[in-house]
């Protein structure tokens, strides 16, 4: 597990939904937990999300490890669906338009053995979030694990 640092700061006043249909995006319905978990938690000004997976429609996009069945390429699309589920999730417990900054991105990468490029594939959520958002170079928590 390696960790980085950025925080990701609303940039202007354009609604997340209008910068999502910009990029040709849709906020998904949130998806229904898989587990004993609930997707998004509020406590004071801070939304904890969990279990946000690369889920469409109710179904897993590609199943299978990265270098393997899924290529990096994917892998990095699964990433971003990721993101836009983590904010579908989050609507179910706050306006997405008040969030001014998003502090930790951590990904999960079911890769084969020796595959080394999880940041690259983590990358799909964080390029999503700096075209919302924008970024303070350097200054977010960013974690992602080969599992």
């Amino acid at each position: 597990r390696r960790s980085i640092s950025c925080i990701y700061e609303a940039r202007d006043q354009m609604s997340i939904k209008d910068k999502l249909a910009e990029l040709g995006l849709t906020l998904p319905t949130a998806a229904a937990p898989v587990a004993a978990y609930v997707p998004a938690v509020k406590s004071g000004n801070l939304v904890f999300t969990a279990g946000q997976l690369p889920v469409v429609d109710g179904k897993i996009v590609i199943a299978g490890k990265v270098g393997q069945e899924v290529t990096p390429e994917q892998a990095k699309d699964m990433a971003q669906i990721c993101a836009l589920n983590a904010l579908a999730a989050i609507s179910l417990v706050a306006d997405i338009d008040q969030i001014h900054r998003v502090v930790r991105v951590g990904g999960f990468v079911n890769g084969v053995p020796g595959f080394t490029a999880i940041p690259a594939v983590v990358n799909g959520a964080s390029e999503l979030l700096i075209k919302l958002f924008g970024c303070k170079k350097n200054t977010y928590l960013y974690d992602w694990e080969l599992v």
